[in-house]
């Protein structure tokens, strides 16, 4: 198990979360190494840092975990909530296997993912491993997002229960107008009122 008192990589990084709580956001993301114009607020944490490619002026929100494992790319002006969880990786075979707590990576699955330039990811979400969101995407809070997404799209899990809604009562409507019609035409062939 790694020790904070006998690994100085886990000691350093430790040290330097705690230090940066008394920074500003800009502070921070400089003592981070983030490109120019980035923020990050307090108790966001970053995970393997040297994976992580990110663009311009990106905002991080206080208690985002941004894991970057599996190689993780941001683009130029995005922002990402609070308590975003962005993924690029995976451990539920090593789980399943009964290795958890193993100093083992195998049964460790790891995906790169990668989110355009000037998107919006509201809080709390999740981006799961290996998911590529296109350029301009708004991500409502409380979405699970596990599958691509292209430039421009809205994700929401209200929106998508609207529409999914919609396309029922759609449906619906159609049923019922083939419904009428089939009605019509067998009233037509066998010279019966419809309405009866």
């Amino acid at each position: 198990m790694l020790d904070p008192n006998t690994d100085p990589e886990l000691r350093n990084q430790i040290l330097t979360y705690l230090l940066s709580e008394a920074m500003t956001d800009r502070e921070r993301a400089r003592l981070l190494g983030l490109p120019e114009g980035c923020r990050i607020r307090e108790r966001a944490k970053i995970l393997a840092p040297e994976k992580l490619i990110m663009g311009t002026n990106v905002w991080i929100g206080e208690g985002a975990v941004l894991d970057a494992q599996g190689g993780l790319a941001i683009g130029d002006n995005t922002q990402i909530g609070l308590n975003v969880f962005i993924w690029t990786h995976t451990s539920h075979m090593q789980a399943l296997a009964g290795k958890t707590g193993s100093l083992s990576k195998e049964g460790i699955e790891y995906f790169p993912t990668k989110i355009g330039k000037n998107c919006f990811i509201a809080g709390p979400s999740v981006i799961a491993p290996g998911v590529t969101i296109g350029d301009g995407v708004i991500i409502s809070p409380f979405a699970m997002v596990d599958s691509d997404v292209p430039d421009g799209e809205i994700i929401s899990p209200h929106l998508t229960a609207r529409r999914e809604l919609k396309k029922v009562e759609k449906e619906l409507r159609d049923l019922r107008k083939s419904f009428e019609e089939m009605r019509s035409l067998v009233a037509r062939l066998t010279g019966t009122d419809p309405e009866s």
